[in-house]
């Protein structure tokens, strides 16, 4: 399997901000000539209205349609995104015990009883405080360690550069290079998400040289994704997002199957 041509983070219309069904995602990427596609719906699992089991269910049941659809023509891997894994822990185990999932991406797009970080009015607030407060939890999320992948690093600084605001990320060295180095302990897997390429902040979340500081640290697994929530958006940034790891010294991307790593050459 070629790693440029693998896609681990999309959304589909069973994620709340989704926008293309499965089945739309699977034909775009066919004609894209893509080989593989985690199909990685939001289930931000503090979220007061979600419905954990309808989601699961709907979710899996579209996407193993789409596996018998599709088979032979692209690899559909069943995937999700559990964001907040640590302020609902006794959900996050009950949910991967009785789901089966190809593949499990760990993020935090919010602080307990926060709003999402794209919704913060950060003219208003200590930028400083806010991100110590958000790689401490990310921290606890790689301890808590429900995931296979940890997505997009350095997230809230989507919205941080979008709104001007200058941040250097080297003061933030210490913690992040905890949440590296429990990530290569547990031998779980880094994402380059290329989201941020086509944003204010022109670069993958995380940079290149966060990538290349987890392979120093002894990190052995990268993914690819590209967070599209669009179908004709598949894919957009993951060529760059591959030079990245080769960069950083990986030759090889990831793929999981069954919660188990496969690799890819770049």
């Amino acid at each position: 399997m070629n790693g440029r041509r693998v896609d681990m983070h999309t959304h589909s219309s069973h994620s709340f901000d989704g926008n293309h069904s499965c089945f739309m995602l699977c034909d775009s990427a066919i004609s894209m000539g893509a080989e593989a596609l985690a199909i990685t719906d939001h289930c931000d699992i503090d979220g007061k209205d979600l419905d954990i089991d309808a989601f699961c269910r709907a979710q899996i049941s579209e996407i193993d349609e789409c596996k018998q659809r599709y088979s032979g023509k692209l690899d559909v891997l069943a995937g999700v995104e559990i964001g907040q894994s640590i302020y609902r822990r006794e959900q996050t185990v009950k949910l991967l015990s009785e789901y089966d999932y190809d593949f499990v991406l760990g993020s935090l797009h919010n602080l307990e009883d926060r709003e999402d970080f794209y919704f913060l009015d950060y003219s208003k607030l200590d930028v400083k405080g806010v991100l110590n407060d958000y790689f401490g939890d990310l921290l606890k999320v790689v301890d808590f360690g429900c995931f296979d992948s940890l997505a997009h690093l350095t997230y809230p600084m989507r919205y941080i550069s979008d709104a001007g605001i200058a941040v250097d990320l080297a003061e933030f060295s210490s913690v992040i290079d905890e949440i590296l180095s429990l990530l290569a302990e547990k031998e779980k897997a880094l994402e380059i998400n290329t989201s941020g390429l086509f944003l204010s902040m022109k670069s993958t979340l995380p940079d290149v040289s966060i990538v290349k500081r987890f392979k120093e640290l002894g990190g052995k697994y990268i993914t690819l994704g590209s967070d599209s929530h669009y179908a004709q958006k598949l894919y957009k940034g993951i060529e760059q997002g591959a030079d990245v790891a080769k960069s950083a010294g990986f030759e090889y991307v990831t793929v999981y199957r069954n919660r188990e790593p496969e690799l890819a050459k770049i």
